[in-house]
């Protein structure tokens, strides 16, 4: 099971998405969305929900409780 800052991590960049991108699709501050990919916050549900809609993978796969995604 990956922890989810790392996932949040390999999705971005996967997806080629900048940190500045990620953080404007929540509408908060660049530092907030590092603070994610840190594990130094956790997103509520509505933005968990926005990030996987952004990166287009499932919530299971975001928060790592999948190894697989068909979008991945």
């Amino acid at each position: 099971m990956t922890p989810f800052p790392q996932r949040l991590r390999e999705v971005r960049t996967l997806r080629g998405k900048k940190l500045k991108e990620a953080a404007a699709c929540l509408e908060i501050q660049v530092r907030s969305y590092q603070a994610y990919e840190r594990g130094e916050r956790e997103p509520g549900i509505p933005a968990l929900i926005t990030l996987a809609d952004f990166f287009n993978v499932s919530l299971d796969y975001l928060l790592g409780r999948a190894d697989t995604d068909p979008n991945v």
